[in-house]
């Protein structure tokens, strides 16, 4: 029998996963989504269509997808949970992909096609409630449109949530003891550690700087307006690149072998 992977005993370890723990697993996907509608709704109510699409899809995929990769490798909470989830008859390597399937791949597609739902289904309402008579129907109408989950501003979120979800793989199995608050409390610290680094070396290279985003843009004073000071757009994208996807490729990696190292 293969010790890396065998698909019989990897479907074995996913069904225990989901059965032995419904409520961290599906109560959390249904908890997750259910937060997800509401945010939605109230957003919508304040703010209006893009807001409640922009803030529901900005947050909801990334810090769903890490919470999930958080619960179901927080196994090491204590000596003998963990020691059993170690005894499980299945490789470090099924144990990780277990994790990687249900935040990466499970709840995202079920995130997406709850999302796009309930926002066809909100726009819908809006527009059979337009007054079809009024002049400016046909403004109102166009004016409001279903969130391209296929587009810039999605793709840009798929990275981020692809960036989180290793982060929280990663920590999860180095933190024992509640692993998300304190996988918050280390990304908290680096991020303000790389805008504070960031900004200080803008101000040494371009004087006064009034705002400078980590691999991004610098925005410095001009006489009494604005500038920008912007990446070349082929550095651009490299950096986007490297953050996006080759960053959390390597911290899966490192997931991969911390799993194996928590073996031994």
């Amino acid at each position: 029998m293969n010790d890396t992977f065998q698909w019989k005993r990897f479907g074995f370890l996913l069904r225990k996963t989901v059965l032995e723990k419904p409520v961290l697993v599906v109560g959390g996907i249904g908890l997750l989504l259910t937060l997800t509608f509401i945010t939605y709704l109230v957003a919508k109510v304040l703010g209006g269509f893009g807001t409640a699409q922009n803030l529901t899809f900005i947050w909801g995929l990334p810090l769903g997808s890490a919470l999930m990769a958080s619960a179901i490798l927080g196994n090491f909470s204590t000596n003998a949970q963990g020691i059993s989830y170690i005894m499980l008859p299945a490789s470090g390597f099924e144990k990780w992909l277990c994790a990687v399937l249900i935040s990466m791949i499970i709840y995202p597609l079920l995130f997406l096609v709850f999302f796009h739902s309930i926002d066809l289904a909100f726009i819908r309402v809006f527009h059979e409630g337009l007054d079809k008579s009024s002049p400016f129907y046909r403004q109102r109408y166009d004016s409001v449109y279903a969130l391209d989950v296929g587009g810039i501003l999605a793709k840009r979120v798929y990275m981020n949530a692809y960036l989180l979800t290793s982060i929280s793989l990663l920590g999860s199995l180095y933190f024992n003891k509640v692993p998300f608050v304190k996988i918050a409390i280390a990304i908290s610290i680096v991020v303000l550690t790389i805008i504070g680094l960031n900004l200080l070396v803008a101000n040494l290279l371009f004087g006064s700087v009034l705002e400078a985003g980590p691999f991004n843009s610098v925005i410095v004073p001009v006489g009494k307006e604005e500038g920008m000071i912007q990446l070349p757009e082929g550095q651009e994208m490299f950096v986007g690149m490297a953050v996006g996807l080759v960053l959390p490729s390597i911290l899966c990696v490192l997931s991969l072998v911390r799993m194996r190292e928590k073996e031994f």
